[in-house]
């Protein structure tokens, strides 16, 4: 009996993008990664009606920060794609939520420390409905208040992304505290 033949992973094609954000072309992702090209990427904070923000523990098979803590949603900007319709789609396929109120709230620009990725801060508002992670992308999250996360940042920064740090300390997560 013949055994089916491998099913090969859907290629994610991106747009590169010039150093002022401009599209040059498209790509795939991997290709876009292993040339070090400038491309865009979202990140989505959303909150409960307590206003704790959700943070999600990356699964054990990604690339890059396996198992730390993030933001509640990310992804990068498919081609075509707008960066408002990245945040939902990235919302939706990593937690199961469908935000109303989405908001860009900071952006970083491209450089070795983004990963050259143009980096787009969302807040995707409060919920009362709870998220449901996607094993693929999610193994475990939780919600913490602006205490909890300065004592995760002081304490055990080396199991959260940079990029979740970065905004922390830029005041975007909890812009109102302080």
């Amino acid at each position: 009996m013949k055994r089916p033949a491998p099913t090969a992973l859907p290629v994610e094609l991106v747009e590169y993008v010039d150093g002022s954000d401009r599209p040059l072309g498209v790509m795939s992702l991997s290709a876009v990664h292993r040339q070090s090209l400038s491309h865009r990427s979202v990140l989505v904070l959303l909150y409960d009606l307590r206003g704790k923000v959700y943070l999600q523990k990356r699964a054990a098979t990604k690339q890059f920060y396996p198992g730390r803590y993030d933001v509640s949603a990310s992804g990068h900007v498919k081609a075509g794609e707008s960066r408002l319709e990245a945040a939902q789609r990235e919302l939706d396929e990593e937690l199961g939520i469908t935000a109303r109120d989405m908001r860009v709230v900071a952006t970083a620009p491209a450089s070795p420390l983004t990963g050259y990725e143009f980096v787009t801060l969302f807040h995707a508002g409060k919920t009362a409905d709870e998220p449901r992670p996607n094993p693929e992308e999610v193994s475990d999250g939780m919600f913490v208040n602006h205490s909890e996360l300065t004592y995760m940042v002081e304490r055990f920064r080396e199991l959260l992304t940079p990029g979740l740090v970065h905004f922390f300390e830029q005041n975007a997560v909890f812009p109102a505290a302080k």
